[in-house]
């Protein structure tokens, strides 16, 4: 494993272990040359999947975009990175069990949504500001009257 610090290409793993939720390894890392310490995690990967953008491009699924995003719209929330990475855990999981290896960003989004709804409305909506691309305070105003008229749906 290469080092983050060095660029140094050997390490030695010093300590293993599943995370909590069982669904990856962590592993404290050494550099040989350097001696800083480095955290990697080893995760299962069913197949690759490719996101379908709505502009028609076509790009890798990367894991750690999603949970910035969720971090992004939960910051400053009371909401600790473990249950963060919980959700992107579940939604990962059924990516890879839709089927396809190319799924729709719009799926993605659908999916988060569904996950924030459900932990933190604030969240929801700074979420959904971006991800429907709200231009104008009236998008806010419509988005959250929405959201009044379904309580089921907070």
């Amino acid at each position: 494993m290469r080092c983050p610090f060095c660029s140094n290409q050997d390490s030695q793993v010093k300590d293993s272990r599943p995370t909590e939720d069982n669904t990856a390894i962590r592993r404290r890392r050494i550099c040989d040359q350097c001696g800083s310490r480095f955290t990697t995690f080893e995760r299962i990967q069913l197949r690759d999947l490719i996101v379908l953008k709505t502009n028609g491009k076509k790009e890798v699924f990367d894991r750690d975009k999603m949970f910035r995003s969720l971090s992004l719209a939960l910051r400053k929330r009371n909401i600790d990175q473990e249950k963060i990475e919980k959700i992107v855990n579940a939604i990962v999981r059924k990516l890879e069990n839709f089927g396809d290896t190319e799924v729709k960003s719009t799926l993605i989004g659908e999916y988060i949504m569904e996950a924030l709804s459900h932990l933190d409305q604030i969240a929801y909506v700074r979420f959904a500001s971006v991800y429907k691309n709200f231009r104008e305070v009236k998008d806010f105003e419509d988005f959250l009257g929405n959201l009044e008229d379904n309580p089921a749906d907070k």
